[in-house]
């Protein structure tokens, strides 16, 4: 039975309340959220040019769940499980390039595909199919350099999460972007504490005080789509050096564009960079935010 308090979705902004406090702080609803959330979302796990070549890898975790990414020798990219069939050790371990997936428990060694290839003494043994012990494989699609993953296979496709993203933003060299900076630190909050104060811009005038100047705040908008918003605002300041203008071109009109992808991707697009912030949870009060 559930010890949860009920809670109904009020529609009309302007008599609605907020979830209940419990949420944020019971372990319990942590552990639904990775299971009904996390694991039934598409997850930024990394960059497509992590895996460039054939035999690339690294591991990541989604939802408590491990996972290998790799390129196979087909040509495509793979997320799989990082738990061997046998007796859970992991296949892999942080990054790399690798000819095959080895457990570094008993050798068990599976191909960049994710197929059980060698299983060292195993002769005689009966009842046992290797075809039917490859490695359990999640869903993995990439949009322009970026790579996610998704373990649930009754997700709408990235492309539907995504909505008008890719269209709002084909005028913008993501492709061509590299890496410059990352950065992760922990916050003493519930991770929907970080995603609720993204998701207004209310407190710009008193904590930004530096982009309340840049940005006409009386026209600021917030848009939603089904798995996604957009904050934006026209830019009131003539700056060369301002964030909105640098690497400009004379004949293009500044711009910012903020989304956020449910349920803890956030994208900050400029004219010549993007920043992501991905919240991942730590506990009911612990919160990591992954700034690239």
């Amino acid at each position: 039975m559930s010890t949860m308090p009920d809670f109904t979705l009020e529609q009309d902004l302007s008599s609605a309340a907020t979830i209940p406090s419990t949420w944020y702080r019971d372990p319990r609803v942590l552990q639904r959220e990775q299971d009904r959330i996390f694991a039934k979302t598409w997850q930024l796990v990394g960059h497509s040019e992590q895996v460039s070549l054939p035999g690339d890898y690294f591991t990541c975790v989604v939802a408590d769940e491990p996972l290998v990414v790799t390129r196979g020798n087909d040509g495509a990219i793979h997320a799989f499980s990082n738990v061997c069939r046998h007796r859970a050790g992991p296949v892999a371990k942080g990054s790399g390039h690798r000819k095959a997936l080895m457990c570094g428990y008993h050798g068990w060694t599976y191909s960049l595909e994710g197929k059980l290839l060698s299983t060292p003494e195993w002769e005689g043994v009966r009842c046992f199919e290797k075809d039917r012990q490859n490695l359990p494989a999640a869903r993995v699609e990439t949009w322009g350099p970026f790579l996610f993953v998704c373990l649930d296979p009754t997700t709408p496709p990235l492309g539907e999460v995504l909505g008008s993203i890719p269209k709002e933003t084909e005028h913008l060299p993501l492709t061509h972007m590299s890496l410059f900076k990352k950065v992760d630190y922990e916050v003493a909050c519930n991770w929907k504490v970080y995603v609720d104060n993204y998701l207004e811009g209310y407190h710009i005038p008193i904590v930004h005080p530096e982009l309340f100047k840049e940005i006409d705040y009386r026209a600021y908008r917030v848009e939603t789509e089904a798995y996604h918003s957009k904050q934006h605002a026209p830019i009131r300041s003539k700056s060369e050096e301002s964030l909105y203008r640098r690497g400009l071109p004379e004949d293009k009109e500044p711009e910012a564009l903020y989304y956020w992808v449910f349920p803890n991707l956030m994208l900050n697009l400029y004219p010549d960079n993007l920043q992501t912030n991905i919240i991942l949870p730590l506990g009911p009060e612990k919160t990591l935010t992954h700034f690239e």
